[in-house]
C-alpha cells in the first residue's frame, strides 16, 4: 500500500517527500479533530474516582466534607508500618 502511494505522488522525489508529509499532516489533522473528539465521551479516560484508604464514616477520623484527616499523636493508621520496614540484617558472606 505505501510503495503504492509512493509511485502515485507526482514530482520526483522532492515532491513525493513533500506528498507524504501533507498526506501524514492530513492523517494526524483528521484524527486530533475528527476521530478523538467523536471518540472521547466513549473513553472511561476522564472517570477517576480517587477515594481515601477509610471511609469517614467507618470511623476513618477524616472530615466528611473536606476529606481531610487530622494529624497528630492520637490518629491511628488502619495498617501496619512494621510490616513494611523490617529490621535491618547484617549481610551474609
Amino acid at each position: 500500500m505505501y510503495a503504492f502511494i509512493w509511485r502515485k505522488l507526482p514530482f520526483g522525489l522532492v515532491g513525493k517527500l513533500t506528498g507524504s508529509v501533507l498526506l501524514v499532516a492530513a492523517a494526524v489533522a483528521l484524527l486530533w479533530y475528527v476521530a478523538f473528539p467523536w471518540a472521547e465521551p466513549l473513553l472511561p479516560f476522564d472517570d477517576v474516582q480517587v477515594e481515601s484508604g477509610v471511609p469517614a464514616e467507618t470511623g476513618g477520623g477524616g472530615d466528611p466534607v473536606t476529606g481531610e484527616t487530622p494529624v497528630g499523636e492520637d490518629h491511628e493508621l488502619p495498617y501496619d508500618t512494621d510490616q513494611n520496614n523490617p529490621a535491618p540484617s547484617s549481610p551474609s558472606r
